[in-house]
């Protein structure tokens, strides 16, 4: 596709179902699509609208299909991002979602990569497994989990509020060939690289490697072939130590969680250093069926543990993890409300409206 080809440019006006929206500035590009900011003239609200290139309708209806099935969920209390609208512009399908603050990466990017806290780990962890436990309520699997994919909400406001977006790539677990193709190498999953079948549990796996990757900075396997990731998972440094001559030259760039939890500055916070390597342990573990679920994750003592010292204590976690420490326990004696029916029927009548589109325009 050439750029003369996509037909939304800045100061732009987008009409949609919900508001008229003038394009301020692109924010970025993907491969189906750009996201723009854009307000809302009605509201004099800000949003971000994902618009689908020429060529990839197929890409866009599979969102919009995932996009559905999330809006049986509480958006804001599974930390999912909100659609709040969908319309055509020329050959654009155009998907309006609530604006949100930069992607962890670009927030890694900006600090250069410097590992955060344990404290802020925790909440971006309790936020992501509460993600994963709200996809898995709708056998829903997002399959492309990285730092782009995770939003900051506001860091001035609401620090390390976090949201999961792009669900372009996402499938019904019941609906992935076994063999697929998938996630970014750098987080790709065991089971996607041996083509073995694949269930919500790949997520599990990326977003464990995302919790690494922000307490180290860097990533904690080679990541310039599916071959050497194997070897790097498979060939542990415990293993790596019985070797001797040429062996040991030919070993690969690997860290054991040991080496991780000896990595921490302050000293003074290293049970809950060993609480945390103890939970990527288990959420890394190389065989899906022993990997730990967005269940068992969230009673992990690495969570316990700051809720006891909360007695004692004044909470240090960021105002995120403590609203959803309260949202789960609640859960446990109720069942908790979706959207409303009127915004879920919003959604489908949009989708249905951009079906018919299709047939129209082929």
């Amino acid at each position: 596709m050439t750029e003369s080809s996509f037909e939304v440019q800045e100061n732009f006006l987008l009409i949609g179902h919900k508001g008229s929206y003038l394009v301020e500035k692109f924010l970025g590009e993907g491969t189906f699509g750009k996201v723009a900011k854009c307000k809302n003239l009605s509201t004099n609200k800000e949003v971000a609208i994902k618009i689908i290139k020429n060529g990839f309708d197929n890409a866009g209806e599979k969102e919009l299909k995932a996009l559905i099935e999330i809006s049986k969920l509480d958006a804001d209390k599974y930390n999912l991002v909100k659609c709040v609208d969908v319309f055509r512009y020329k050959s654009h399908v155009c998907i309006v979602f609530e604006i949100l603050d930069q992607s962890l990466y670009d927030f890694l990017e900006d600090r250069t990569f410097r590992p955060l806290f344990v404290q802020e780990i925790r909440a971006v962890a309790w936020q992501l497994l509460i993600a994963l436990k709200g996809l898995k309520r709708i056998n829903l699997v997002h399959c492309d989990i990285k730092l782009d994919n995770i939003m900051l909400v506001n860091q001035d406001s609401k620090p390390f509020r976090v949201k999961l977006i792009d669900f372009g790539l996402a499938s019904k677990t019941k609906d992935i060939p076994t063999g697929t193709r998938l996630q970014n190498i750098c987080f790709r999953a065991p089971e996607v690289i041996l083509g073995l079948p694949l269930d919500e549990r790949l997520d599990m796996w990326t977003v464990g490697y995302v919790l690494a990757l922000l307490y180290t900075g860097f990533y904690i396997h080679p990541w310039d072939s599916e071959y050497n990731i194997i070897r790097a998972l498979l060939d542990t440094p415990e293993q790596q130590s019985k070797k001797t001559g040429n062996q040991v030259k030919d070993k690969v760039n690997c860290r054991s969680f040991d080496d991780l939890k000896n990595m921490y500055h302050d000293q003074k916070k290293m049970t809950e250093v060993e609480q945390l390597i103890d939970l990527l342990k288990q959420m890394l573990e190389v065989d899906p069926n022993k990997r730990i679920s967005p269940n068992d994750a969230l009673r992990h003592p690495f969570f316990i543990l700051e809720k006891k010292e909360a007695k004692t204590t004044k909470p240090q976690e960021p105002a995120a993890v403590q609203v959803h420490q309260q949202a789960e326990a609640k859960e446990v004696t109720s069942v908790p409300q979706g959207p409303s029916k009127e915004n879920r029927f919003d959604l489908i009548y949009y989708f249905f409206v951009f079906f018919c589109s299709m047939f129209i325009f082929v």
